[in-house]
């Protein structure tokens, strides 16, 4: 029996559906967590889409959202806008 392998990217196929998932790693993931996340997403839009909405090249994305890298908040939010998100600060309940 063949399996493949889960690609989160495979499931985030609505806006709706990547807010939901971006705002449940920013709850409970730590920060490798969303980068891993972000990437997720840019992914699933298509690499070559958020390069050229964001200037940044194919192989400087893949290196930024990859597997323990630590990209610029500059970077991270420029991919942010161009996945269609946005950062928003609430106050913490106690």
């Amino acid at each position: 029996m063949d399996t493949s392998k889960f690609d989160i990217a495979d499931y985030l196929d609505s806006k709706e559906m990547i807010a939901e998932y971006l705002n449940t790693v920013l709850e409970e993931g730590d920060n490798a967590d969303v980068i891993n996340a972000i990437g997720h997403v840019a992914k699933a839009i298509g690499m070559t889409k958020i390069a050229e909405e964001t200037g940044l090249s194919r192989p400087s994305l893949y290196k930024a959202l990859s597997d323990g890298a630590k990209p610029q908040f500059s970077t991270v939010m420029k991919v942010l806008k161009a996945i269609g998100g946005q950062l928003q600060v609430n106050p913490i309940s106690s």
